[in-house]
C-alpha cells in the first residue's frame, strides 16, 4: 500500500488496483464516548457546525503529525475501508511524508502506521515520490526540479539518480493562502468566515498571476459581519484575492529561488532544458505557473494530476521495489 498523509487529503493506492481511497484528513470524534463518528468526506462536512460534544479535527498540521492518537485513528480507518474490513491484513506501507520533517516526526509517522496494522514501513520524501508520481526520470543523471504544494508545506527539491540533490521545505502551502484570504476579509471587509468557505473562495476566485478572462469574476460570501454581528453578503473580485495571497506566495517564490541558487551548474543546466514540475494541490491555483515562470525565467510545467502525483509515486515505489529502493529515507518493522 502506498499512502500520500497529507495536511488536506490522504490518499491510499494498492498495488494492482491503483488509487482506491481519495479523503480529506479530518476526523470527527465525540468527545463523551471517546469514538470516532466519521472520517474523511464526512467529517469535512462537519468542521466548523458541530455541537459541542463532537469535534471535527485535523490531525495533520504542516504536513506533520499533530495529534497523534487521531492520527492513527484515521489511518486504522482508511485501511480497513481498502481491504474491505478485513482485520488480518497487515499490508507493506510506503508513506510519503516532508522532506523538512524531523527524526521524531519521522518516528510518529512510522509508529501510527504500525499501530494501524503495517507490517513493514517504508518512509519517502515527498519531493522524490512526487517526482516520480510526475513521470520525471529520477533515475536518470540529469537535474529534475520539482515543487509540490500541499496543504501545509512546500517541497522545493532538486533530483538525480534516484536521490535529493538539494532540498527546502517551508511550512507555507495551502493552508496558509487560505488563512490569508480569512484575514483580508476580517480586516477590509470585517467578516468572519470559516475555514471551508476561504478555501471555497480560493478556489473560485483565487489566482497567483493577473489574466485577463480570469479577473473580471466576482463571487458572493456570506459570514458574520464583525460590527453588527449579524449573518452578512459580500461581494469579492479576483484582484483583491490575489493580493491578499500575496504574501505566502512570495514566501514559496523566494524558497524556489533559494532552492536555483545553490544547484550545481552541471544541473542548473539540466533544469534550464527541462523546465520546473509543480505538482501538489496548490498546483491547481490558477497562474501559479506563470506567476513562478516569470520570477525565475524558467518553463513551467503543471504535473497531468497534481493531486495525486505523491501517492502514485508511492505506488509505482512498490510496484518497482528493487529498482527504487534506494528512495526511501526510513524504514520500520513490526514485529
Amino acid at each position: 500500500m502506498g499512502i500520500d498523509l497529507g495536511t488536506a487529503n490522504t490518499l491510499v493506492y494498492v498495488s494492482g488496483r491503483g488509487i482506491v481511497l481519495q479523503e480529506p484528513s479530518v476526523v470527527a470524534i465525540d468527545q463523551n464516548e471517546k469514538v470516532p463518528l466519521a472520517v474523511g468526506e464526512d467529517a469535512k462536512k462537519m468542521l466548523g457546525r458541530t455541537p459541542g460534544n463532537v469535534m471535527a479535527l485535523r490531525p495533520l498540521r504542516d504536513g506533520v503529525i499533530a495529534d497523534f492518537d487521531t492520527a492513527e485513528l484515521m489511518l486504522k480507518h482508511f485501511i480497513r475501508r481498502v481491504h474491505e474490513g478485513r482485520t488480518l491484513v497487515s499490508p507493506r506501507i510506503v508513506i510519503g511524508i516532508p522532506s523538512g520533517v524531523t527524526g521524531v516526526e519521522r518516528r510518529a509517522v512510522m509508529e501510527a502506521a504500525s499501530q494501524a496494522g503495517a507490517r513493514d514501513v517504508y518512509l519517502i520524501d515527498e519531493p522524490v515520490a512526487a517526482a516520480i508520481g510526475a513521470g520525471l526520470p529520477v533515475a536518470e543523471p540529469t537535474g529534475n526540479m520539482i515543487i509540490d504544494i500541499g496543504g501545509g508545506t512546500t517541497e522545493v527539491a532538486v533530483l538525480s539518480l534516484q536521490g535529493t540533490v538539494l532540498s527546502e521545505s517551508v511550512r507555507v502551502a495551502g493552508d496558509e493562502l487560505s488563512e490569508a484570504i480569512s484575514q483580508y476579509m476580517k480586516k477590509v471587509h470585517n467578516l468572519v468566515i470559516g475555514e471551508r468557505t476561504a478555501e471555497e473562495i480560493k478556489i473560485v476566485v483565487g489566482s497567483a498571476y493577473p489574466t485577463d478572462n480570469h479577473d473580471d469574476i466576482i463571487m458572493d460570501v456570506r459570514g458574520l459581519h464583525l460590527l453588527s454581528g449579524l449573518p452578512r453578503t459580500v461581494s469579492v473580485k479576483a484582484p483583491e484575492i490575489r493580493e491578499s495571497m500575496a504574501e505566502p506566495l512570495s514566501v514559496i517564490i523566494e524558497a524556489v529561488k533559494r532552492t536555483l541558487e545553490r544547484t550545481p551548474p552541471e544541473l542548473a543546466a539540466d533544469i534550464i532544458d527541462r523546465g520546473i514540475m509543480l505538482a501538489g494541490g496548490g498546483a491547481l491555483l490558477k497562474g501559479l505557473d506563470t506567476l513562478i515562470s516569470h520570477e525565475t525565467g524558467i518553463v513551467v510545467h503543471v504535473a497531468a494530476d497534481p493531486l495525486s502525483c505523491v501517492v502514485l509515486g508511492t505506488g509505482r515505489v512498490l510496484e518497482n521495489f528493487k529498482q527504487l529502493e534506494r528512495v526511501f529515507s526510513g524504514h520500520s518493522r513490526s514485529m
